[in-house]
């Protein structure tokens, strides 16, 4: 992966370099062939007065500058690199990592390459938990802010006005530090609501899991399947509210054709999935069966989850109260009840005005992971801090680590967009 990204990005360097100089050179040429054709009227101004030839002789000034200071700062880079026997190659990413995790399969042997995938991969998961869980509880809290119950209204105030404006390192380290590491307990003394089910310490959490049985194989081709039906219901479903304006469900028509076909297989292969319940050994340490999750995980996501709703939080708020009032009113006239009125009427209008911003607070949850290395968790800047320590080169691992997360906030703001265009009005 790391390779394929080094790939795109040397492409993307020289691409734009040629886009550049050959825009550049294309209008120089028009430039020149316009001032031909019209000869020498006494209307066209001298060439130094001319706005287009102020504009490229601009351009080609301000690209001379910045080729000179990057000459300057890449042979002074050059020259420091040879003297101290730097490689500037890549080749390191193929050796031996010198890195476990605890709980993962990454051992030692594994190369260079495999650790920062695996860290990347635990970078990705931090996100795809927590956007989703920050962007539910920050609309919540928006909207208890406008709340008329005075008690609700002001903790969710006061929520906002706390957790805002303290870092998010100190967000990060205190629910590591005070309300996982010194709240729960140990691992001999270990939470266990549900005997057999769930299992709580300060070192990790374990949950059920669905394991393969028999047939497991063809009953991932039926649940494929029954996700396909389960779209193809939801949109058919959508065309008969558009058609009739009748109440579509497309939801529970989505759901329950999905559950339907889903169990129909389940009994037809004779149960090929199991459940796999969480253990712990004699001397309450060492887990067998079900998901394990450690603890630096839940931490940060817990944390980056408190943090980045109070932002998001804030965006609703202001973006309800841009909500026209006539169209409140409306609402209210109709006789809907509060759910209804912000389900179609009030939050419809005001995400629509709210997510430019949240994209924003998408991309900075996704770059706020990175504050991991101060508890711990393996992700993606956290193993390449601890690769430094295995004289790993820095300038090319500062390289990868940049070039990971600016295709992260790429991708997070391509799908962010996506969603934006299709929220908006049509026409508008």
């Amino acid at each position: 992966m790391i390779s394929v990204l080094l790939l795109l990005l040397a492409i993307a360097f020289v691409g734009t370099t040629f886009y550049v100089f050959g825009r550049l050179v294309y209008d120089i040429v028009r430039l020149i062939a316009e001032r031909r054709r019209s000869g020498h009227d006494a209307a066209l101004p001298p060439l130094w007065r001319d706005v287009k030839g102020i504009g490229i002789a601009a351009q080609v000034l301000v690209l001379a500058v910045i080729g000179l200071v990057g000459s300057y700062l890449w042979s002074n880079f050059r020259d420091r690199t040879d003297l101290i026997g730097l490689d500037l190659s890549f080749d390191f990413l193929d050796q031996p990592g010198q890195i476990s995790i605890a709980d993962n399969p990454l051992s030692p042997a594994d190369t260079v390459q495999e650790a920062i995938t695996e860290g990347f991969l635990n970078t990705i998961r931090v996100i795809l938990v927590g956007i989703p869980v920050a962007l539910i509880l920050g609309t919540l809290v928006g909207i208890a802010r406008l709340s008329s119950n005075w008690l609700l209204r002001k903790l969710a105030t006061g929520y906002v006005e706390i957790f805002r404006n303290i870092p998010p390192l100190l967000v990060i380290i205190f629910v590591w530090r005070v309300v996982f590491l010194e709240s729960f307990p140990r691992a001999q003394e270990a939470w266990r609501p549900i005997r057999g089910w769930f299992i709580f310490n300060n070192s990790r959490f374990a949950f059920p899991s669905i394991e393969g049985q028999d047939n497991f194989a063809g009953f991932r081709w039926i649940i494929l399947v029954a996700l396909i039906v389960a779209i193809g219901v939801g949109i058919w479903r959508t065309r008969v509210f558009n058609e009739t304006g009748h109440p579509h469900h497309r939801v529970l028509w989505s759901l329950g054709t999905f559950v339907g076909i889903a169990l129909v297989g389940y009994f037809v292969l004779g149960g090929p999935v199991a459940m796999s319940k969480p253990e712990l050994d004699e001397a309450g340490r060492v887990y067998t069966g079900g998901i394990r999750m450690q603890m630096p995980y839940a931490a940060l996501t817990t944390a980056l989850v408190i943090y980045t709703a109070t932002h998001i939080a804030e965006i609703v708020r202001g973006s309800i109260l841009a909500v026209d009032k006539g169209q409140v009113e409306a609402s209210e006239a109709l006789a809907l009840s509060g759910f209804q009125r912000y389900r179609f009427v009030i939050l419809p209008q005001a995400m629509r005005v709210a997510f430019p911003p949240l994209i924003n607070q998408f991309l900075n949850f996704s770059k706020n992971s990175s504050l991991a290395l101060a508890i711990g968790f393996a992700e993606v800047t956290s193993l390449i801090n601890n690769l430094f320590g295995q004289s790993q080169p820095a300038p090319q691992l500062i390289l990868i680590l940049m070039l990971l997360y600016l295709t992260l906030s790429l991708v997070l703001s391509a799908i962010g967009n996506l969603i934006n265009r299709r929220l908006q009005i049509v026409g508008r």
